[in-house]
């Protein structure tokens, strides 16, 4: 198993998102701004999905690491750190999934 983690993955979205580097994906990604970031992230959400129904695993292997490349680059032009959504994970888990979701407002548990 590899050593390499989201941490890992977010600082090297940080850094290339403020390079000088003209070939760098990332920075011309982040500097689009956060509709097309999202807009990305939505594709590679899909695609995932699509991948997970009626791919093969590579695909669904591919397309995961796709999701979490883009959602982290969302994450980075919000300016919210993956250690807040990795803290919030960890609240939610002190209670069971059902309780988590009886527990949230009305609006956010119906389309969850």
């Amino acid at each position: 198993m590899s050593g390499f983690t989201l941490d890992d993955l977010e600082a090297i979205i940080a850094r290339r998102a403020v390079s000088d580097d003209e070939a760098s994906y990332t920075r011309r990604l982040v500097g689009r701004g956060m509709s097309v970031c999202a807009k990305k992230l939505g594709e590679e959400a899909v695609e995932t999905a699509l991948a997970a129904v009626a791919g093969t695993r590579d695909e669904l292997v591919a397309e995961a690491a796709d999701l979490l490349y883009h959602l982290l680059v969302v994450l980075k032009v919000a300016e919210v750190p993956l250690s807040t959504v990795t803290a919030e994970l960890h609240r939610r888990t002190a209670q069971t999934g059902l309780e988590e979701k009886a527990a949230r407002p009305a609006e956010r548990r119906d389309g969850a």
